[in-house]
């Protein structure tokens, strides 16, 4: 049985390994049996993260179909959106950091930050988010990490305001921020 979601936007945030990856992969195999569609934004650029891929791959099982896009997202969910039975986005910090690397200021991310808010809220289908709590640490030291830490604040709040379930997760444990309505 599918099941069905009232409210469709889920947005996952928490600190490295705190089960934000697993917990929004589990809620989206709920949400929908096929037509599962995982956008990529990481790019393997040495083996240890070519592992790390391949393992995320092995635990989303064949039933997934992995779209990589590491600057883009929108575009693919606007395509997607009617095809799919769920999306699952993983992860925003790294789509940052990527759009950082590809030389976007931040006026750019902003405004494609738009683009990808008004692609959310098209979007026929459940969508889960996946993103790295960034700002609980002390001040960065350099001007780029500053940079990242605030520009993963605003994408951070946007999302959040849009989405209609806020989760974060802590040591493996889902706390609700936002509550909408929970997968059973």
């Amino acid at each position: 049985m599918v099941c069905t979601l009232e409210k469709k936007i889920t947005f996952v945030i928490g600190g490295c390994r705190s089960g934000k990856s697993s917990f929004a992969l589990d809620q989206a195999n709920k949400a929908a049996k096929k037509d599962k569609y995982f956008i990529a934004t990481s790019q393997p650029l040495d083996q240890e993260m070519e592992r790390r891929v391949e393992k995320h791959q092995k635990e989303r099982g064949k039933d997934w179909q992995t779209i990589e896009e590491p600057v883009l997202i929108h575009e693919i969910v606007n395509e997607y959106s009617g095809k799919a039975d769920v999306i699952l986005i993983d992860c925003l910090t790294l789509w940052l950091s990527n759009l950082l690397y590809h030389s976007y200021d931040a006026d750019a991310i902003l405004e494609i930050l738009d683009q990808f808010e008004r692609a959310l809220l098209r979007c026929q289908c459940p969508v889960f988010l996946v993103s790295n709590e960034v700002g609980l640490g002390i001040i960065p030291e350099n001007k780029l990490a500053r940079e990242f830490r605030d520009l993963a604040g605003m994408i951070h709040q946007r999302v959040a305001r849009i989405s209609d379930r806020v989760v974060m997760t802590v040591a493996g444990i889902d706390v609700e921020i936002k509550p909408g309505q929970t997968l059973r």
